[in-house]
């Protein structure tokens, strides 16, 4: 059939979701555009091959839009939804009368910038930000096609470019790719030269990643680049000739002091895996992203490492700040009073800016890390050499070079050497000079629970956490706590560097976690100062939730109760303050609170998943027909706890979550809220009409019809009516031995007393007319839930999950006005969420 592409590309109405099938089927036809990146509206790559790479990234609006707004929307949503994928050779952007190509190349500058607002939502970048985008892209840079008349135009474009491994230019290597390009140099040149790996790591510190960099500093004529303004990455480490029968080539210095070269080269076809995957990029990179990546050495290193190590890059904007505090603290004059140890240090960028290189004491776990920093002290950098060294804080004893003592480990006595400074021995060994230490770092945060473990899919990450020294030594004490590499950082510096003041970066949970709640009994420092920003300003670090700066002082005992700290935005502007508060033996969580209701089991008409009491796993809270897998606790619903449900449900959901909120406890209320029938009626119906809200009848009976059949003009009767007799108060609880809503009292009460308020109402309302609209429907379900109503008109995609919308576009009203009431009922029920104690103010 011949689709009229005229009646869209003209001006006709068409959704984006049609738009983007036609424009896939008329212009990229032999290519696979079905993947789908998250918020990335059109993804275009080779047609059957696996693995193969995007060739195009676009964004699609139904209506035409100006191309540096759409390309703007476009280069956010990859900062925030796809940064950690290789990026496809163009991005583009179309509408209904035009489409526009841009090579991944030229948008580069843009991720430089340092003051442009990645933070802000896509879908409504400002003004400022579409400038900004039209000010650092050329316009020479962006081909810009009209649909239609220049369909030939079109076509010739993509037969020509739209080429695997055969775009415009080859790749260039920059901060922004650098990463993806060694993991894929990983996969495909690193398996064909003939290399012990294990050897190499153990005998002479030499990892993969020394290999990728020297073929990754030459050009294709195999010259190395030596330029001035270039850092040398340390000449001991491999040397890379493409033309010799061995191309690597080490070089290491045996017992006599004389120098011996080894060599390694390709196993069969090896070589020809190395050409074809050069003929990709372009290097050498420039000198400046150069001088970047060496910087950034632990970002180069396999994934399982990098989650191990936890290797999280301090952003230079966190790192002045951090040293404004400080300041603050400590006096203007504390580089000069204090000893200064970041004993995770990496590759020391933490310690820019500072000044007393000879009160500064740096060292990390890996040697090559240590020997990045002596290049780099050769380069400039404000350090000493005697000063740099390597040392694992985890599992290393706290002994001079030179000394040794005798520790019972898992393969029995064995003899540990020393490896600490004598000078910083001194003084960790003086507890009046203590007291002018200071511990700086940012420690990884990786823990022993993976995601994978809580939806119970999976096991603990073996290693990660719980194979180290300081984890078997204080796990007693930490409790949950100890399955967290940045928690057995501190409790080591409190338990046996006592007096020293620590300045760390950290997450939040140490402050208001209820699993922490030993922690926070086992180290009670003084905490003096804090502040708060968003952990996507950091590298490798995944989520919405806030990262502080922590100021300790161990001299000063004091069990952690409360603080305001102050707030930050990603651009470093201040943004406000922030309270966090914990009281351990008076604030109940608000699952303690719910276990403990939760005695009624019987006649259940569903079950509530309670996830762990915070907003960031408000995701998994749920309202489904039958238990979960999910190690989580699942309170069953029926007329008796009904209305408790609801209100848990309704006061964790009705707050969007964000970064600033993401950690914060809900907390066991106050018992004001018995009394508020409204309340309780306004959260039972938002509960009933939430997203969240799954019962389905494909997983059973569905008890959750809040209307009667005559209400909704259904063609047959509901097999159960247990919800609309509820709501209009024909189910009465039977009376229970004690109050639900209190462990104390003891005399019995009935439970159901609705109040419906007018928003509520609305809300009825709303949702009557699209059950109506539902079965007027054709082979409908007469006992469809509202999730299975959506399923009916939105659909689902090739993995089997919802569609976002529909083209049915008196359905899509209709939702639009429920979620509208719905909002505005969550709006009402979120003061009484503060206002009963829900959460604290």
């Amino acid at each position: 059939m011949q689709l009229n592409f005229e009646i869209f590309f003209y001006g006709g109405f068409m959704l984006e979701e049609e738009l983007k099938n036609k424009t896939a089927i008329r212009y990229f036809k032999k290519f696979d555009c079905t993947d789908i990146i998250k918020r990335i509206d059109f993804t275009v790559k080779v047609s059957g091959k696996i693995n193969s790479e995007y060739l195009l990234w676009a964004e699609a609006k139904q209506s035409p839009t100006d191309i540096y707004k759409m390309l703007a929307q476009l280069i956010v949503t990859i900062k925030q939804d796809a940064y950690n994928l290789l990026p496809p050779k163009f991005i583009g952007c179309f509408d209904s009368e035009k489409i526009a190509f841009v090579e991944y190349n030229a948008v580069l500058p843009v991720y430089a910038l340092n003051d442009f607002n990645w933070s802000q939502t896509p879908s409504n970048v400002d003004e400022k930000t579409i400038a900004t985008i039209k000010k650092t892209v050329n316009k020479d840079n962006i081909l810009k096609f009209y649909f239609g008349k220049d369909d030939d135009e079109i076509h010739n474009f993509i037969e020509q470019n739209f080429v695997e491994g055969g775009s415009l230019l080859s790749t260039l290597i920059d901060k922004n790719n650098f990463i993806f390009v060694y993991q894929k140099w990983r996969e495909m040149v690193m398996p064909s030269i003939n290399a012990d790996w294990e050897k190499l790591k153990k005998n002479y510190n030499i990892y993969d990643r020394d290999f990728f960099l020297s073929e990754l500093n030459i050009d294709d004529n195999d010259t190395t680049d030596i330029s001035d303004d270039k850092v040398a990455y340390p000449d001991f480490f491999i040397s890379f000739n493409s033309t010799a029968s061995k191309c690597y080539q080490l070089t290491r210095k045996d017992n006599f002091g004389l120098e011996v070269t080894y060599s390694f080269g390709y196993k069969n076809g090896g070589l020809e895996k190395y050409a074809d995957f050069w003929k990709r990029y372009k290097r050498p990179p420039k000198n400046v992203y150069w001088n970047y990546i060496i910087s950034r050495l632990d970002l180069l290193v396999p994934q399982d490492v990098r989650e191990r190590k936890g290797a999280y890059y301090t952003p230079q904007i966190w790192v002045e700040l951090s040293q404004k505090y400080l300041a603050g603290e400590l006096g203007k004059n504390w580089q000069d009073e204090y000893y200064i140890w970041d004993c995770c240090a990496g590759t020391g960028n933490l310690l820019n800016g500072l000044v007393n290189k000879y009160n500064i004491f740096a060292s990390t776990l890996d040697q090559q890390d240590v020997e990045v920093m002596k290049e780099r002290i050769k380069n400039g950098a404000n350090l000493l050499e005697s000063h740099v060294f390597q040392f694992d804080f985890l599992n290393d004893e706290l002994l001079p070079v030179g000394n040794s003592v005798k520790v019972e480990t898992d393969f029995g006595i064995m003899e540990i050497s020393g490896k600490l400074p004598q000078a910083l021995y001194d003084i960790i060994s003086d507890p009046e000079r203590r007291k002018k230490l200071l511990i700086y770092i940012n420690p990884p945060y990786k823990e022993a629970t993976s995601a994978a473990t809580v939806q119970g899919t999976g096991s603990n990450k073996s290693g990660v956490a719980t194979s180290n020294m300081v984890y078997k030594k204080y796990k007693n004490i930490l409790g949950k706590a100890s399955n967290e590499v940045f928690t057995q950082f501190q409790i080591r510096i409190y338990k046996e560097l006592s007096q020293c003041k620590i300045g760390n970066f950290a997450k939040l949970k140490t402050l208001c976690a209820s699993n922490f709640s030993d922690f926070r009994n086992a180290f009670q420092a003084k905490l003096k100062k804090l502040f708060i920003v968003p952990a996507k300003t950091f590298d490798n670090v995944d989520g919405s939730f806030p990262i502080g700066f922590f100021i300790w002082d161990t001299s000063e005992i004091e069990k952690f109760k409360k603080i305001k700290c102050d707030v930050f935005s990603a651009d470093g502007s201040f943004f406000g303050h922030k309270k966090y508060q914990v009281d351990d033996e008076k604030h109940e969580s608000i699952n303690r609170w719910m276990k403990r209701l939760d005695t009624e089991t019987e006649n259940s008409v569903g079950y509530m998943e309670n996830p762990t009491p915070d907003f960031q796993n408000n995701k998994f809270l749920c309202i489904i027909n039958n238990k979960g897998t999910r190690h989580n606790n699942y309170s069953a619903i029926n007329a008796k706890t009904l209305i408790v449900n609801a209100v848990y449900f309704s006061v964790r959901q009705c707050i969007k979550q964000t970064w600033l909120n993401d950690r914060d406890q809900f907390l066991s209320p106050k018992v004001k809220w018995e009394k508020d029938f409204e309340f309780q009626t306004n959260c039972l119906i938002y509960t009933i009409f939430h997203s969240q809200n799954r019962i389905s009848s494909n997983n059973g009976i569905n008890h959750w019809i809040p209307f009667t059949e005559y209400e909704v003009d259904a063609k047959e009767k509901f097999q159960s009516h247990f919800l609309s007799d509820f709501l209009s108060g024909k189910v009465k609880a039977e009376k229970s031995n004690a109050n639900l809503f209190s462990h104390t009292a003891v005399e019995s009460r009935l439970i159901v007393t609705l109040q419906f308020s007018d928003t509520a109402k609305a809300v009825l309302s709303a949702g009557r007319e699209l059950w109506k609209y539902y079965h007027t429907m054709e082979a409908t379900n007469v006992n469809a839930s509202l999730y299975d109503i959506k399923e009916f008109f939105q659909g689902r995609d090739k993995n089997g999950k919802m569609k976002t919308g529909s083209i049915d576009a008196y359905y899509t009203e209709l939702l639009a006005n429920l979620k509208s009431a719905l909002w505005d009922l969550g709006e009402i029920i979120k003061p009484k969420v503060y206002e009963y104690g829900f959460l604290s103010e």
